[in-house]
């Protein structure tokens, strides 16, 4: 009898070790540094430094506000290359870096969204997130950045972080001390502050009459304010711009696949870039507000549009002739979902949070 409730205590501890190992998050990452170049990892050969994490808290137009329990949160690798913008429009090389740590996409994923604006404007691709530190510094990201790239859990609040040192000059990049927000499809990272203590999710704070289902849709020309706070009105682009084709497969979050035709048009940025110029406080907290004659409006962040390393560009479309979307429509290729697509363009905005 003793022995068989032996047994059965037993098993019920092995069970339960089990269960408990198995509930951990699971760790994509190795702390353990390859220093003999055992695989053809590159991004595994130097010891990893663990930095000091701050209290993490979420506010703002959720139902659900208060600190993040980073225990129930995977770890995620991302590699990157720091680099700095100076006051004379040149940039700095700070260093290149695999940074560990928990994913923007995997903090917010629990929070219930209360929109300000929903009963005006329902969809969720006007939101962004304000990222604070108690230093002063302040960033924004779309929501569009973190939950409908092509590439997720790029954007993280980073816990350790390892050199990715040269093999020939065994240059020795500097190591932060403190936990980082790292954003790796900036090419310029002025948006990788360190020590975020505060979330706070909002919604764009532009208002447009909205019209569903509005056909026909056709708006000749588009307005934006420049940052010198003069107006402009676009009905023709630059002829001296290159056309660029985008092969792709238009999908929907809600209607699903709309095409497989490419798509063909001009960078978005070379369009608007003269208006609006490169400074360290657009990077960090420059966001834009496009929308269409029938109300809907997408939020997208100056650094996304102007500052990717990745190539992949928001189109401008010019469609004249087209008298159900045109003249002027916004594609998003660097996103999975099509729903920051835009036609019958009619405003710009830009503001600085």
């Amino acid at each position: 009898m003793m022995k068989n409730l032996a047994y059965i205590i037993t098993t019920m501890v092995v069970l339960t070790c089990c269960q408990a190992k198995q509930e951990k998050p699971i760790v994509s990452v190795q702390n353990a540094p390859d220093t003999a170049g055992l695989t053809n990892n590159f991004y595994d050969n130097e010891p990893v430094k663990e930095l000091q994490i701050a209290s993490l808290s979420i506010e703002g137009e959720i139902a659900n506000p208060g600190k993040v329990d980073f225990s129930k949160l995977p770890i995620h690798s991302v590699i990157v290359k720091e680099t700095s913008l100076n006051a004379d429009g040149s940039n700095k090389f700070i260093g290149a870096y695999r940074y560990d740590g928990y994913s923007l996409f995997d903090i917010l994923n629990s929070v219930k969204l209360q929109k300000k604006n929903k009963e005006e404007f329902p969809p969720i691709i006007d939101l962004y997130v304000e990222i604070s530190n108690d230093q002063g510094d302040k960033v924004v990201l779309s929501w569009g950045e973190i939950y409908y790239p092509n590439n997720l859990h790029n954007i993280i609040i980073a816990t350790s972080v390892m050199r990715i040192v040269p093999s020939k000059t065994k240059e020795l990049w500097p190591l932060p001390e403190t936990s980082k927000l790292v954003v790796v499809a900036d090419l310029l990272t002025e948006r990788n502050i360190s020590n975020p203590s505060k979330i706070t999710v909002r919604s764009a704070d532009a208002s447009f009459k909205t019209v569903k289902g509005l056909s026909p849709m056709f708006s000749e020309s588009f307005k934006l304010m420049a940052e010198n706070g003069k107006q402009i009105i676009m009905k023709e682009l630059p002829k001296e711009l290159n056309k660029v084709t985008y092969h792709t497969i238009f999908y929907g979050r809600g209607k699903g696949i709309h095409s497989t035709t490419p798509f063909t048009g001009y960078e978005l940025k070379q369009v608007i870039e003269p208006y609006y110029k490169l400074s360290k406080e657009n990077l960090q907290r420059g966001i834009f507000v496009f929308a269409g004659l029938d109300g809907y409006r997408v939020a997208i962040t100056y650094a996304e549009l102007f500052n990717r390393n990745d190539q992949a560009e928001f189109l401008l479309i010019s469609e004249p002739e087209n008298k159900n979307g045109g003249t002027f429509k916004l594609f998003p290729a660097p996103d999975f979902f099509s729903d920051r697509a835009v036609k019958s363009l009619t405003e710009v905005r830009f503001e600085k949070r």
